[in-house]
């Protein structure tokens, strides 16, 4: 059964946080070059595998004692939340580039692989892993994470270019960026 405060939560904070990520925007140069369907199929694939890997990580972390992670958690959060405000928006080079249309498998794999290898070690990732640590709702935290990754996914395909006409990214990690802080010190003083 899910935990609606842990999914509301987890959802909120990982679709924040991957709104500026060089995941959406390698599915929107994707989706510039490529049939929008394969490219999201492929994005949301990668994604939802990362956040079996992150889940897994934070149910191995969370055999260890409670306010350890808790601690490691909010360091966590905090050092991320120092990240995302200083990086620099990311540029097109993070999608391969393709000169003309392929296939649908051929979309859907390339647009796999972007993905897979672009999100290792990226903040939502890390994010994942210390929800999942932190709030020992394995299935919750990867539904909530999944969804909103995937929902991130689909507006960078379907909405594309005009995604920097609604929200300026600069401004959405900025955002991100200010949640991080505020679970890190929650984690830190054992407020959450």
């Amino acid at each position: 059964m899910l935990d609606f405060r842990i999914f509301a939560t987890v959802f909120g904070v990982i679709f924040l946080a991957e709104l500026p990520d060089k995941t959406a925007v390698a599915a929107v140069v994707l989706a510039t070059r490529h049939r929008p369907l394969p490219v999201f199929v492929g994005t949301a694939l990668a994604l939802v595998v990362q956040s079996v890997v992150a889940v897994a990580a934070g149910g191995v972390l969370s055999l260890l004692p409670a306010r350890p992670v808790h601690v490691a958690a909010g360091l966590l959060f905090l050092v991320s939340a120092a990240f995302m405000w200083r990086r620099k928006e990311e540029g097109e080079e993070a999608a391969a580039d393709a000169a003309h249309p392929e296939g649908f498998r051929a979309a859907l794999w390339k647009s796999f692989l972007v993905v897979f290898v672009a999100e290792w070690g990226d903040l939502t990732q890390l994010g994942t892993a210390a929800l999942a640590a932190r709030y020992r709702a394995p299935v919750t935290v990867f539904v909530a994470a999944s969804l909103a990754l995937c929902l991130v996914a689909a507006i960078a395909v379907f909405i594309g270019n005009r995604l920097s006409a609604i929200l300026h990214p600069r401004h959405t990690q900025r955002v991100a960026a200010a949640v991080f802080v505020l679970l890190g010190i929650g984690l830190l003083c054992g407020i959450i």
